[in-house]
């Protein structure tokens, strides 16, 4: 397409785009796309090359909060010392393009950028941990005849321990592997699980939308021609994306119900009840036990090798 427009040249097989390495097992039509480089580059410039390796990025149970920011000029002067703000910027990165099993915990250190603690600190390191065990990690594709694009929602309730508000988060995959993710705070305060499931329904339905144009514009897969699956484990967050029953007393609420209604009254998505337990959204909203997120990972389409592709 490109070609059509601007004067280009063939250079074959692409191997390295914007220091993603391209990895190819033709034998089982599969692509994966590492940063393993990159990551070894971080682990070195923080003196982490060698250090223990962690199962996990944040462990089931762990809390952070402005409690346990530097609260005198003594622990102040202390964290200066320590490159925090660099180290997840570091980790930002490597979230972006190829590791969405990062996004909850990168954006939950993210929040205290401006006055990390020794426990923030901490808390990152232990992210480096686990790329020390996880470096080789692939986001895999593979061949899938019907090229549907499938959406995954899911959010906590009052995970914040400051503000008390919800984390929801989203992640679309297309021939097995994630496209686009997204971990965040949300911008209000949710009281009940089936408001804050909501919320993350309706940014995954925002998403959804510049997909399914993006996908469309591109003219290789047509499966954007049927209602995109968005799949959500709150049953009342699905009966209340088709049913037209007022449920909340705030108009911003009432709005993000009704923007949603529309989509699906439009053909444009469908949203469907999924289990908890195969929720692969579940890891970007909150720290899991150790097997539960590994398999989440895995169906993320984050993988050590090809063999694990099924």
């Amino acid at each position: 397409m490109l070609s059509t427009n601007f004067e280009m040249k063939d250079l074959g097989e692409a191997y390295y785009v914007l220091g993603i390495e391209i990895v190819r097992d033709r034998q089982r039509r599969c692509l994966g796309l590492s940063r393993k480089g990159y990551i070894e580059r971080v682990l070195n410039r923080f003196n982490m090359e060698h250090c223990n390796k962690a199962d996990v990025p944040v462990n089931k149970g762990d809390k952070f909060s402005r409690d346990q920011c530097p609260k005198n000029e003594h622990e102040i002067e202390l964290m200066k010392m320590k490159p925090y703000a660099s180290l997840v910027g570091s980790l930002m990165y490597a979230n972006i393009c190829t590791r969405p099993d990062l996004a909850f915990i990168v954006g939950l250190l993210g929040r205290f950028q401006s006055n990390p603690g020794e426990a923030h600190w901490v808390a990152a390191k232990k992210v480096l941990r686990y790329l020390q065990r996880t470096k080789d990690f692939m986001l895999v594709y593979g061949r899938d005849d019907s090229l549907e694009l499938v959406g995954f929602t899911d959010s906590d309730l009052a995970g914040d321990m400051d503000e008390r508000k919800s984390t929801g988060g989203y992640i679309f995959k297309l021939n097995g592997g994630a496209v686009s993710w997204k971990s965040a705070k949300q911008t209000i305060i949710s009281t009940s699980t089936m408001e804050a499931e909501f919320v993350a329904c309706f940014e995954g339905m925002k998403q959804t939308v510049w997909l399914r144009n993006f996908i469309a514009d591109m003219k290789i897969v047509d499966s954007v021609k049927r209602p995109v699956k968005m799949y959500c484990d709150n049953n009342a967050a699905v009966f209340f994306s088709k049913n037209n029953k007022r449920t909340s007393a705030s108009r911003l609420m009432d709005v993000k119900f009704l923007k949603v209604r529309e989509k699906v009254k439009k053909g444009e998505i469908e949203i469907q009840y999924l289990s908890t337990t195969a929720m692969i959204a579940d890891p970007l909203t909150k720290a899991l036990p150790n097997i539960v997120f590994k398999g989440h990972v895995e169906q993320m389409g984050v993988l050590e090798s090809f063999d694990k592709w099924e």
